[in-house]
């Protein structure tokens, strides 16, 4: 009888021992797989800031060139031959002829 209760108890830790080292494998998986998600949406927002900061960078030298343009446009000089020289814009009594670019193939 007491081989038996010694088997028992033999048995029991090692259920126990079993149940515990499966219970710990589960929680390392878990926490490695919540581990890798995490990693993923940090490397996922580098990449979302750097293609914003680039796209930043694209639309402050864009800004640089529209405030530029806007001082220009404040001139009337400028106005009247920019208008002139894109649409075709004539003063009175003056006649607009297009002369075509030669090519260099010469």
């Amino acid at each position: 009888m007491a081989k038996k209760k010694k088997k028992t108890k033999t048995k029991k830790k090692v259920l126990r021992f079993f149940i515990l080292g499966i219970t710990c494998t589960i929680l390392v998986a878990v926490i490695l797989v919540t581990l890798t998600h995490v990693w993923i949406n940090i490397y996922g927002k580098y990449k979302e800031r750097k293609e914003i900061e680039e796209k930043l960078l694209k639309l402050k030298e864009k800004e640089e060139e529209l405030v530029v343009d806007v001082e220009k446009l404040q001139d009337p000089e400028y106005v009247a031959r920019y208008l002139r020289e894109k649409y075709f814009y004539s003063k009175d009594g003056e006649y607009i002829i297009k002369i075509p670019k030669e090519s260099s193939e010469k």
